[in-house]
């Protein structure tokens, strides 16, 4: 294959997790199930925070946020995924690529510095009770969330900027099902050393860096709850974080499957399928970790009727699961 310049590449071949025509269906029809049930159960959690003033606190300001991002987390792949399936073609415009690249950069980096925020929330909540509705004021909340985006912004416009830089092969096959930026970089035909350095450099600094900061924060969060002295106490206070402590375990556990599946050789099968564990599965699970065994967020969805006309077989849906586990 001929090295040339990205102006002249015309698009790329997304391969996906199989190319057996009779897998084909069944894949379909799984991701766009998980897809339908991330949207519908990430948009009933925002509608629940925002249409219920009890839920009008720091805590599930940011939870609806989340919400929000991964709905657009998830709609930035699969939707490509599923229209590929569809019209039986695996290919996606070079500008496709790029704009799919940016915006899962971006939303993957709001999902990072999100959890970090809701962990500084409960550090708060939990360390320094009296002072929480002071210290989490709407003016910091907005600010916090503002700086998520703007940091995101960055980092992604960076990343892309530098691929943009890059020269492909002719004719290039994404061993993916969306493209991913080192799947990008292995696939280009001219000098990778700056963008490898660059993407070394961010994770350490945007992804280590806030884990670091979960940890530090779940630590002083531990060591106040130990320091309660009732056993109902400790319950109560741990509660209030084993959703926020459960999403930030299924997001890192699972990105870090992707880094040892990606860094195996001859693995790019295994990254692909890796990557449905973060990029589809956790978004699709947050709504259900944060509502299954929250009593406000289960009392704002039952008023729903009463309080909308967002009825149908989705709400009944949800509704009828929440009343089972409780």
């Amino acid at each position: 294959m001929e090295p040339g310049n990205d102006s002249g590449i015309s698009g790329f071949l997304l391969l996906g997790f199989s190319e057996d025509p009779e897998l084909q269906p069944l894949i379909f029809g799984v991701f766009l199930s998980m897809y339908l049930i991330t949207v519908f159960g990430n948009l009933l959690l925002i509608l629940a925070v925002s249409s219920d003033s009890h839920l009008h606190t720091p805590m599930y300001f940011f939870l609806a946020n989340l919400s929000f991002v991964d709905i657009c987390f998830t709609s930035t792949t699969i939707p490509k995924m599923l229209w590929n399936i569809q019209t039986q073609s695996k290919v996606i415009t070079y500008a496709g690529c790029i704009t799919q690249m940016y915006f899962f950069i971006l939303f993957t980096g709001l999902e990072i510095f999100l959890l970090t925020v809701m962990a500084y929330d409960r550090f708060v909540a939990i360390c320094y009770p009296l002072n929480y509705i002071v210290i989490m004021n709407p003016w910091l909340c907005g600010l916090l969330v503002l700086v998520s985006w703007i940091l995101s912004v960055l980092d992604s416009l960076l990343h892309t900027s530098m691929v943009l830089q890059l020269s492909f092969c002719t004719e290039v096959e994404i061993p993916h099902f969306f493209c991913e930026l080192n799947q990008m970089i292995q696939l280009a035909c001219s000098d990778t050393f700056l963008n490898n350095m660059v993407i070394y450099f961010a994770a350490m600094l945007l992804v280590v860096g806030p884990f670091v900061g979960i940890l530090y924060s779940y630590s002083k969060i531990v060591s106040s709850i130990l320091r309660i002295s009732s056993a109902q106490g400790k319950y109560k206070a741990f509660s209030t974080c084993a959703s926020h402590l459960s999403v930030v375990s299924l997001f890192y556990c699972t990105g870090l499957g992707v880094y040892l599946s990606s860094a195996a050789p001859q693995s790019s099968h295994a990254s692909a399928v890796a990557s449905v564990m973060y990029t589809v599965v956790t978004p699709m699970l947050n709504p259900f970790i944060y509502s299954l065994r929250n009593k406000d967020i289960k009392e704002a969805l039952m008023r729903f009727p009463d309080m909308s006309d967002l009825k149908g077989t989705t709400l009944t849906f949800m509704q009828g699961a929440l009343l089972y586990t409780s």
